[in-house]
C-alpha cells in the first residue's frame, strides 16, 4: 500500500461525513523531527480526524479486536494501522511494530486512554487514565531526535449511535474485559470538533538518561502526566 493512501481515505472519508473541523496551533506540529502523536480518544473517526489534521500520514496502534471484526477488519488495513497481539504478547507487539516505524520516520499515534472510553463513551471534556505504554515506547526506542505531539480532540456537537452489541465483540475477542458485559457498543460521530496542538515534548538526552536504571519507571511517569496534564488542560478550553 502507498503511504499516502491512508491520507487520502482520511480526507475523503471527512467530506462524506460532513464533518466541521477547527484547527488550533497547527504551527506547533513538528515537521523535522521523528514523531509520537498522543490524543485523547472517543470516536472511530479520531485516527482520520488527526491524519487529515495534520496533513501527513500516520501509523495509529489499534485495539487486537478492531483486527478480527469484518469491516472494522478492512477499515485498519485501509488506514495503515496496526493492531496489537493477543493476550500477553500484546506489549510486546506494541514496541516491536512502533519501533520499526519511528526508525523509518513514519509517524506513529497512540491513544493512550486504550478502549474504554469508547466502551464507556466519555463525556467530550472528560479524560481517562493514560497507559504509560507510548512514554516507556519514547524513552527507549533508539531513534534520535523524537518529539512527542499531544493532541486534544473537543467536540463540540456530536451524535451517539449504536454500533453492535458487545456480546459480538466479546466472540472476536473473548480475553478484553471490557466485552464481558451486556449492551451495547456506540459510536460517536462528530459535527463540530476542535483539534488543539500541544507543546511538543522533545525526547534528547536529559530524558533518556532519565530512564535508565532504578529511575526508569518515574520517568516513564512523569511524562505521561506531562501528556496528560497538557491534553486535560485543553479540553478545559
Amino acid at each position: 500500500m502507498k503511504r499516502t493512501i491512508p491520507l487520502h481515505v482520511s480526507r475523503s472519508l471527512l467530506d462524506v461525513t460532513g464533518m466541521s473541523v477547527k484547527l488550533h496551533h497547527p504551527e506547533r506540529i513538528p515537521t523535522r523531527n521523528r514523531l509520537l502523536v498522543v490524543s485523547n480518544h472517543r470516536s472511530l473517526l479520531d485516527a482520520p480526524l488527526l491524519m487529515t489534521a495534520i496533513s501527513r500520514p500516520v501509523r495509529f496502534v489499534c485495539h487486537y479486536y478492531m483486527s478480527q471484526v469484518p469491516l472494522l477488519q478492512q477499515a485498519v488495513a485501509l488506514m495503515g494501522a496496526f493492531p496489537l497481539e493477543a493476550d500477553q504478547r500484546r506489549q510486546s507487539s506494541f514496541f516491536r511494530q512502533s519501533a520499526e516505524f519511528l526508525q523509518a520516520n513514519q509517524v506513529v499515534g497512540v491513544f493512550p486512554e486504550g478502549a474504554d472510553p469508547m466502551v464507556k463513551v466519555n463525556a467530550p471534556q472528560q479524560l481517562s487514565r493514560f497507559h504509560r505504554g507510548f512514554a516507556h515506547l519514547a524513552l527507549r526506542v533508539p531513534v534520535d531526535g523524537l518529539a512527542i505531539l499531544p493532541v486534544a480532540i473537543a467536540s463540540r456537537e456530536e451524535k451517539k449511535v449504536k454500533l453492535a452489541p458487545l456480546a459480538l465483540f466479546r466472540r472476536f475477542d473473548p480475553s478484553e474485559a471490557l466485552f464481558q458485559r451486556d449492551g451495547w457498543h456506540s459510536a460517536i460521530l462528530y459535527r463540530h470538533v476542535d483539534v488543539l496542538f500541544g507543546r511538543p515534548l522533545l525526547i534528547g538526552e536529559g530524558w533518556k538518561s532519565r530512564y535508565l536504571g532504578s529511575s526508569g519507571a518515574a520517568a516513564a511517569r512523569e511524562l505521561t502526566q506531562a501528556c496528560w496534564s497538557q491534553i486535560a488542560e485543553m479540553l478545559a478550553q
